[in-house]
This record gives structure tokens, C-alpha cells and sequence, in this order.
């Protein structure tokens, strides 16, 4: 048998490092699914692997033999599998640099995700708090037969797409999962985007159908959404129905202008009820048949369509949910997210490795701000997920739910969305769960996966991203192009990966997917992340490449600043950008503060002497100004472009990106800035 070896002393106390927050347990390291891939590997491929790092270089350097263990490890079923594992196919997409992976195998997405289909809970749901509804593993199996019969009764099969502008319920889960049974691709937004930005989104790719509900709750309150929805659907000329569902009770009566369209109302149980009971018949496709199209956010311009494909992302999801996460069969899974998010797709797949997956939908904080830990606690939550923007601001509340919810089950907090701040780490293991392990996780909508994520078998040190993701070829490249340590750069990807994006859609000729991923160093996917990696093999990402400051020529991470800034206890957030001025760039601070705070001379000496302590000289802004919103995605990211192009007067595009676009008007005009 392999023997374990951690990077760092396991018999070392916790407390002679203040900064390593979480230590595995040596005991329970060989216990690991990451333990039994290392004993795998080094078994079957006779090599030696002793630690993380030696499996990470295997992965990276032995695509083949590991990429085949994952998969023999973590069960992924084909009809069939064939040979080789990949091809090179440097012309792919228009002659993005890339391989083709497993080009022989035959395999269903579905069958994958709703394996073993018996009575154990599939998925549970909850509406801000209210009752549950619960359904199991075979009722969820049972619907997505029917789903994906009643697409094939109406004549929608292989490439044809569906798309969803629903709320995080179990109906949106089934719809995808029937479409991915047919050969369909589904795309998804959240019903609280506008006509315009669904337009945006799923005019580009011309669906057939459109699911739907006809209204969301948010904070306690009923959103109908109906009138919008008729817009929608007299602006998809391609739509041949329109199906509607209920997410909550009592039943929504059907708006007149629903009545009166030009495509087919199709009540849910309707057309479940219009095809007779039978198994699930799922096609066995390619490995790279299209399953998902995403979206860029599409604040600078039209969104980018993003099409994912079955094998890879199924790959790459149960590799991170099994190997990082350590998920295991009846594991119960949470993710505060919406539809229009990755996270959900990244949810979805959990059922692949039986876990029972825990929606909850709605605003995190309604009716309480302890809403979520509610739902956690009663439910048996063993991965808690959410936004770094959610921890920080129950942190700047002052909360502490490990007072009131012990949440005995929960082994692994994750974080994504944007950087986690170290006091962010710190309020986890000490006011969430203590003892718990925190993983801040990175990648995003392009790769629909983590570059950089968490790890069972590794310490979690205070601010950092525990390792690279296996298979994951990451680095950090100075402008020469040269791999750096200690200083920051770009994050980079130097081989291809099996969750790519296939291709872009609408881009024949693959020049947006080049010019997003590859120009920046040809043949080299650079992600647009302002990272540092650290020595130990940790990663600090520092905010996006473009909205980095550059003032007198040396570029800095917002996340950074950040950091410092939100440590005041009079300051909720901030925003920062790089203002042009008098031919260099300057930096100006907005910031959010506490009701009743005022933002004084006073004030802004201690937000710049905390910045210059913290940072350096060059970090400390010009201007600070107060404002009383700061404009975020859907999905909670702060937008610094979006901000820097209202304080320039600039045309912002594409307003339906943002939850909040009335806040954008706070920053345009500003006196303090013309001076």
C-alpha cells in the first residue's frame, strides 16, 4: 500500500502556525478517495506517488494513464469507452490549440447523474425557508423519462435547444436532465433577468422550447413575472412552446397574456401527463456532444454563448466533487446559487455521485439572516456552498451561527464568486463551524469547473487557495511569458483540459474563442485572473487581469486593496477602479458604508493609512468618495468595468447583466472626480 505523505507535517499542532486555519486528519488520509486514486495509480502504472504534488505532476505529465484512473476510480459509465483517450486536434475551433478527448466513446450525461435510481432523497426544496418538498432518487429518475418522452413526442431531439428561465427548483433540474437524455442542449438564466437580457441570452441560440415559472419569491414577496415572459416569447421567433410550472403553492392563475400567445402553453403536469409512463431512454452520445451553452456576463458587450460538452463536464465535475470535495453517496449538498450560475450546473452534477442535493430559493437572508444555516442545519448539510460577498457580509454583521446551529454534520465550506478575504477564512472555522474545513474555490463559467480549489488531503493556510485542480496544467506568467512565484501575474492553463469549452456559439471560424482565451499568449489558455502563487503551492487570486490599476505603470489586484479596506468596521464594501488622469491612471475608492457613518476626513486617513499598511504606497487611492450602492452581476460579483466605464461617461452595454443597474447612475458625474 501507498503510504500518505503531507506536504507539511501532520503531527505539527495546529497552533504553531496561527496561520494554518485546518489540518486533515493523518488517521484518515488513506481514507481519502484522493488516497485511493494516489494507491491506484501508483499501483496500476507502477509509479511512485508519496504526496499531492507527485499526483498533480502525474496528472499533468501522464494525461492518459491518469484521466483513465479518474475514470475507472469514480465509475463513469459509457456504453462505450474505445480508444485512444485523446487525439490531438490543433485545427479544433478554428485552430485553438487542443485535443479531442475519448473520440470513440459512446456515453449518456443522464445515466451518469441518475445512477442507482432507489429511495434515497435525490433532491430537497425549499422557498425561503418553507416547507420542503422532497423527491428520491427513482421519482427523479421517473420525471426525466417522462420529461425527456414528451420532448421527443413534439419532434425535439439531438442539437435542438431547450431553454429555462426558472427558479433553483427540482422542475429546472429535470428539464435539463430530460433534455441531456434526447441529445437537446439546455440553457438556463434566473427568472429576475429582464427581456432584454434573456433576449440577449437565448436569441443567440434559437430554442425551440422555453420552460418556464411564472414567478419567483424573494424576500417573502411574490414576483410575477408573466407580462415579461410574454415579451420573451414573442421575441424567440424560433420557440414552439412555452412550458410553464409552479414552483411554490397555491397555483398561480395563468396570466391573459399568456393565454394569447403565438407558440403553445404547455402546463408542466400537463405534458408530463401527455406521454405514457416508461423507462428512461437515454441516447449514448459523444464525449463532446454538446450538453450546456453559458454565458460571459456580458457587461462590456453582447454575452459570449458557451457551449460545454457532456463527457467533459461530467468528467471534470465528478473529479472535483469526489476528489476534492470528498463527496460520497448520501453526502447532502448545498449551493446558495440561481440558475443563471455555473454553481448550478456544477450542483446538478452531485447526483453523479449519489449525494442528495439541498435547493434553496430565494434571498439568502429571508425571513432571517440565519436563513440558510435553518435549511443546513435541519437538513444535514455535509458541503455548505456560497459567495465570498455572502461570508463577508454575515462577517460584517456581526453574526455568529455557530451560536445557534451546530450544523454536526458539515465537513467542508466552499467559496467562490470572487476572492475570499483572510478574515473571511477566519469568521468560517471560527464563527461558522469551528474546525471545519474552508476550500475558496476558482475557475468559472468558461471552464464550467476550478482551476484552483480545495483539498482533503492538504492544510488549509489563512487567505489562500489550497492547490492547482488535478489535470490542470495552472501557472502563474509574468508579461515575458515566464512562470512566476511570490509575485503576481496571469493565470494560466499551458494544456488543454477535458472541460474546454467545445466552441463558441455562432463562431465558426473560432475568432472569439481565440480572442478570449489565446491571444494573450498564443497557444496558452490565460484565464484573465490576477493571481499569485505562492510558495508552498497556494493561490491568492488578486481580481480579474482587466480590471486591474495601473498606476505609474505598476499593475495591482483590486482584491488586495479590498482586503484592506473591509477591514474598517465602518466600511460594508468597496469598489475601486483605475481613473485616467493627467496621462497616468489614478486610483479612486467608492465605499459603502454603515447606516449612520459618515465619510470624513477622519475616516478617509484611516482607509488610506490602512491601505498603505497593508499594501504599499502605490495602492493608496487619490479619491474616496461614499455612494450608496455598488452595481453587481446576477450572480454577486462586483463589476469595476462597468463602474469605471460610468465615471468616464462611456456607453455601458448590456445592462441586463447587472442585479442592480440603477446603481451605475451613482457614479457618473461625479464632482470629486473632475478635480
Amino acid at each position: 500500500m501507498t503510504t500518505l505523505r503531507s506536504t507539511e507535517d501532520p503531527t505539527q499542532a495546529s497552533d504553531a502556525d496561527p496561520e494554518i486555519l485546518w489540518r486533515p486528519d493523518p488517521a484518515a488520509l488513506e481514507h481519502t478517495r484522493m488516497g485511493a486514486l494516489i494507491e491506484a495509480i501508483s499501483t496500476d502504472w507502477d509509479v511512485e506517488l508519496d504526496d499531492y504534488d507527485d499526483l498533480h505532476a502525474f496528472s499533468i505529465d501522464e494525461p492518459e494513464a491518469f484521466w483513465l484512473s479518474v475514470r475507472d476510480l469514480l465509475d463513469v459509465q459509457a456504453e462505450v469507452w474505445g480508444e485512444p483517450v485523446l487525439v490531438e486536434a490543433p485545427e479544433q475551433a478554428g485552430g485553438v490549440p487542443g485535443v479531442r478527448w475519448f473520440p470513440e466513446a459512446r456515453l449518456s450525461f443522464a445515466e451518469n447523474v441518475l445512477r442507482n435510481a432507489d429511495e434515497r432523497e435525490a433532491l430537497v426544496y425549499s422557498v425561503e425557508g418553507g416547507p420542503a418538498r422532497r423527491l428520491s432518487r427513482a421519482q427523479l429518475r421517473a420525471a426525466v423519462a417522462r420529461f425527456a418522452d414528451a420532448l421527443r413526442a413534439r419532434g425535439i431531439g439531438v442539437g435542438d435547444r431547450v431553454a429555462a428561465m426558472v427558479p433553483n427548483a427540482p422542475e429546472a433540474m429535470i428539464a435539463a436532465l430530460g433534455a441531456s437524455a434526447v441529445g437537446a442542449v439546455f440553457t438556463s438564466c434566473s427568472p429576475d433577468f429582464g427581456v432584454d437580457g434573456v433576449l440577449e441570452r437565448f436569441g443567440q441560440v434559437e430554442p425551440r422550447l422555453l420552460v418556464a415559472a411564472p414567478g419567483y419569491v424573494h424576500k417573502g414577496r411574490w414576483v410575477d413575472v408573466q407580462g415579461k415572459l410574454a415579451e420573451i416569447v414573442a421575441g424567440l421567433p424560433t420557440l414552439e412552446g412555452l412550458v410553464l410550472f409552479d414552483a411554490v403553492e397555491p397555483a398561480v392563475p395563468v396570466a391573459p397574456a399568456l393565454r394569447a400567445l403565438r407558440c403553445p402553453l404547455l402546463p408542466w403536469a400537463e405534458l408530463l401527463a401527455s406521454v405514457p409512463e416508461a423507462p428512461l431512454r437515454a441516447l449514448a452520445l459523444p464525449f463532446d456532444h454538446p450538453l450546456y451553452i453559458l454565458y460571459s456576463s456580458g457587461t462590456t458587450g453582447k454575452p459570449k454563448c458557451i457551449v460545454h460538452g457532456a463527457g467533459g463536464t461530467l468528467l471534470q465535475h465528478m473529479k472535483e466533487h469526489q476528489l476534492h470535495c470528498e463527496v460520497r453517496p448520501g453526502d447532502r449538498v448545498f449551493y446558495y446559487t440561481t440558475a443563471g450560475w455555473m454553481m448550478w450546473n456544477w450542483l446538478l452534477s452531485a447526483l453523479a455521485s449519489e449525494a442528495t442535493l439541498l435547493l434553496f430559493d430565494g434571498n439568502p437572508t429571508s425571513p432571517t439572516p440565519m436563513a440558510l444555516f435553518d435549511f443546513a442545519q435541519a437538513e444535514r448539510c455535509t458541503l455548505f456552498g456560497t459567495s465570498a460577498k455572502y461570508i463577508d457580509s454575515l462577517r460584517k454583521m456581526g453574526l455568529r451561527p455557530a451560536d445557534s446551529h451546530p450544523l454536526e454534520a458539515l465537513r467542508l465550506v466552499t467559496s467562490t464568486g470572487s476572492p475570499l478575504s483572510p478574515e473571511g477564512f477566519d469568521w468560517v472555522v471560527n464563527d461558522l463551524r469551528p474546525g471545519v474545513q474552508i476550500a475558496s474555490i476558482s475557475g468559472g463559467t468558461d471552464i464550467i469547473g476550478c482551476f484552483v480549489l480545495g483539498n482533503p488531503i492538504l492544510p488549509v493556510h489563512r487567505g489562500e487557495i489550497q492547490c492547482k485542480a488535478l489535470g490542470m496544467a495552472v501557472e502563474v506568467w509574468d508579461d515575458a511569458g515566464e512562470a512566476v512565484v511570490g509575485t503576481p501575474g496571469e493565470l494560466v492553463c499551458t494544456r488543454p483540459f477535458p472541460s474546454m469549452p467545445i466552441y463558441f456559439w455562432a463562431d465558426p471560424d473560432g475568432a472569439r474563442y481565440r480572442a478570449a482565451y489565446f491571444e494573450r499568449f498564443p497557444g496558452v489558455w490565460c484565464h484573465g485572473d490576477w493571481t499569485r502563487e505562492t510558495e508552498r503551492g497556494g493561490f491568492v487570486i488578486a481580481g480579474r487581469s482587466d480590471a486591474t490599476l495601473n498606476p505609474g505603470g505598476v499593475r495591482i489586484g483590486t482584491a488586495e486593496l479590498y482586503r484592506q479596506v473591509e477591514r474598517l468596521p465602518e466600511v460594508l464594501e468597496s469598489v475601486v477602479i483605475g481613473q485616467d488622469w493627467e496621462n497616468d491612471v489614478r486610483v479612486v475608492l467608492f465605499v459603502r458604508l454603515q447606516p449612520e457613518v459618515s465619510l470624513d476626513a477622519a475616516l478617509e486617513d484611516r482607509i488610506r493609512a490602512a491601505v498603505r499598511e497593508g499594501c504599499t504606497p502605490r495602492h493608496v487611492p487619490a479619491r474616496i468618495v461614499a455612494v450608496a450602492d455598488i452595481p453587481r452581476t446576477k450572480s454577486g460579483k462586483i463589476t469595476e468595468l462597468a463602474v469605471r466605464r460610468a465615471v468616464a461617461g462611456q456607453e455601458i452595454k448590456n445592462l441586463e447583466a447587472l442585479a442592480n443597474p440603477e446603481a451605475l447612475a451613482l457614479f457618473r458625474g461625479l464632482a470629486a472626480l473632475q478635480s
